[in-house]
């Protein structure tokens, strides 16, 4: 199948989702920005509760977490293969680089931060294809946990020393 044919295939699903009555498209962005938000807040109580020796932090980030799993639950509603979590991370990683755009920006690095700005779009756009159904994670499958990658040929039940885990890092991030 070429790419053209693809892609028409593609553009005729997101005509379709324009029409269907049932989706409210500005309804579900302001959803997601509202959960990255949720996201971020969990990392912030985590780290104010570290920082202060606080667990009524955790308590927050518990009870804030809880609001994040109901209101993903409204736009993730399979969970085929991982996409719940990869939707959750496609949204904080977002936010995230999002975040270092805005800091490089008001440092006036106006390039590295248009730069950081495109990255976090293409992973919020990323969420979305998975969201619309556009891209399919149903292969998608979780790595044991006695594995560092999908290469690794070893199952044992052996855990990793921290040569092994240097070692395997070296060996797969060549990019």
């Amino acid at each position: 199948m070429s790419d053209n044919s693809d892609f028409q295939k593609l553009l005729s699903r997101v005509e379709e989702l324009k029409k269907s009555s049932d989706f409210d498209l500005s309804l579900e962005e302001d959803l997601s920005i509202a959960v990255m938000n949720l996201i971020s807040l969990e990392e912030h109580f985590f780290f104010t509760s570290q920082k202060t020796g606080s667990d009524s932090y955790l308590d927050l980030l518990s009870q804030t977490r809880e609001i994040r799993k109901k209101l993903l639950g409204k736009m993730i509603d399979s969970h085929e293969g991982e996409t719940w979590c990869i939707s959750k991370h496609l949204l904080a990683a977002s936010m995230r680089i999002m975040e270092v755009a805005t800091k490089l920006q008001t440092q006036k690095k106006a390039k590295e931060a248009a730069e950081m700005f495109s990255m976090s779009y293409q992973v919020y756009s990323l969420f979305w294809a998975l969201r619309l159904k556009l891209i399919s994670a149903k292969n998608v499958k979780k790595i044991p946990d006695n594995q560092l990658n999908i290469n690794t040929k070893s199952k044992s039940d052996t855990p990793w020393s921290m040569s092994d885990i240097v070692t395997k890092l070296v060996d797969c991030c060549k990019e």
